[in-house]
């Protein structure tokens, strides 16, 4: 019986297998490191792999990989084959370095990727996601005997040790300024351990903020630190600059390498000008906090590329424009208005009304412009013979006795006159006015009369 039943859980245990296999059957995936085990700062090279019997219809992408205590470095992705049974399948590896920043072990995670494939026997590409495993890989601490803070691992290391000013002629008061620049390959510039500067007696050490660079190509990585100081040398006398031996450690060849930057021997003259002395420190003291400063301060929040006060700023004097423009055109709307009722009540107005009634020739429109262009100019006596007498000409004369015989007889005919002589009249009558005619002349003419 026993048996039997190992028997029955085989077969149950197979069909299962086959089942899940059969869903995807096509599609797997695989993830390999270079080495389970290294140390602080270097670099484990991380390959997953996708592949399919079919092919993919669209680019592979692993997302963001994050990797707890280590910083990761995405390369490339390539594109391969493999047999299996006989069977081709076509792969995409995509290749990470890991570099971990703490003696803790870390595991590069298990990764949900996208991809979209053909089944079997089939042409249209389908979405699915394959599923990684997550690999486990051992740290290792600083080897004992060797300094923390100059720990640096690297398969290479250039170095160049550059000075400003004249080494063989310094005298109290003098600077002179030294760079060392470290290229290194195989690593990045967060690893690149930050010169530590050696105190000496009778000199005063002003740092400079660091320059640092990293550098990725396909298939390699590589990074660059600049550091800089300021020796301002306070007292005569012979001054020693100590030797600077750099350290880094080859994976490649597991083995320390170093490089050394000779001590450096300077006569220190005196100088008579002692007071100057006092001025440069201040100013080596200013700038030297300056970078400080520049280095701790945090990034300042911006809109649009302004700052907040900037912004503001901005925003308010828009508003204020906005304000002030319509503003402006109400007062232009409202003294617009205000002129156009004024005009709408004016001499020079019922006198184009006058002038359009002549031009129509139409005898009854003429007689109630005419009487009330008469009315609106507050004459001495409100009368049109009044007008005539003191403002006219005799041929505004002769024609008024006309109009008055044609309004009598009541005939048909048309009264007609040239205006320009009513022009002359007014203009007579204008003349001859002061104050209320003046503000009258003054109008704007309708512009929509």
């Amino acid at each position: 019986m026993v048996k039997v039943f190992w028997k029955y859980c085989w077969v149950f245990i197979l069909l299962i297998g086959w089942q899940s296999g059969s869903a995807q059957g096509h599609l797997f995936s695989d993830v390999k490191i270079s080495q389970s085990s290294v140390y602080v700062g270097q670099p484990v090279e991380v390959t997953v792999s996708v592949y399919t019997s079919t092919w993919f219809t669209k680019g592979v992408n692993p997302g963001n990989i994050k990797v707890n205590d280590a910083f990761t470095v995405y390369f490339r992705s390539v594109s391969s084959t493999k047999k299996i049974n006989g069977k081709t399948y076509a792969g995409v590896q995509m290749i990470f370095n890991v570099f971990p920043y703490n003696d803790e072990d870390i595991e590069f995670p298990s990764l949900d990727i996208n991809v979209e494939t053909p089944d079997d026997n089939d042409f249209k590409g389908n979405q699915r996601t394959v599923k990684t495993k997550a690999r486990k890989i051992k740290v290792k601490p600083v080897p004992p005997g060797y300094d923390k803070s100059e720990w640096l691992v690297a398969y290479s290391m250039t170095v160049r040790d550059n000075w400003t000013g004249n080494k063989t002629k310094v005298k109290v008061g003098d600077v002179l300024e030294r760079s060392i620049v470290r290229e290194v390959s195989g690593t990045i510039s967060e690893f690149i351990p930050p010169i530590n500067w050696d105190t000496i007696p009778g000199v005063s050490l002003y740092p400079a903020r660091s320059e640092v660079n990293n550098n990725k190509s396909k298939t390699a990585i590589s990074a660059s630190r600049t550091d800089a100081v300021r020796y301002l040398f306070e007292k005569e006398g012979e001054i020693s600059i100590p030797e600077k031996v750099l350290l880094w450690w080859n994976p490649n060849q597991n083995k320390m390498y170093k490089r050394t930057l000779k001590e450096l021997n300077i006569t220190v003259l005196l100088n008579p000008d002692l007071g100057m002395l006092e001025s440069v420190r201040d100013s080596l003291a200013v700038s030297v906090s300056s970078q400080s400063e520049a280095t701790n301060k945090k990034p300042e929040l911006t809109i649009l590329g302004l700052s907040i006060k900037q912004f503001a700023i901005a925003l308010v004097s828009i508003l204020l424009l906005i304000y002030l423009i319509i503003k402006a055109g109400i007062s232009l709307r409202r003294n617009i208005v205000e002129r156009r009722e004024k005009y709408h009540n004016s001499e020079l107005y019922y006198f184009h009304q006058f002038k359009e009634a002549l031009n129509k020739k139409d005898k009854e429109s003429i007689v109630q412009a005419l009487y009330r262009w008469v009315d609106q100019m507050g004459l001495g006596e409100p009368t049109l013979q009044y007008f005539v007498e003191s403002f006219g000409n005799n041929e505004l004369t002769e024609g008024m006795k006309l109009f008055e015989q044609q309004l009598i007889s009541n005939k048909n005919t048309v009264f007609s006159l040239n205006i320009k002589v009513w022009s002359a009249a007014r203009r007579n009558y204008l003349r001859g006015q002061t104050n209320t005619i003046k503000s009258n002349s003054d109008l704007w003419m309708n512009p929509w009369h």
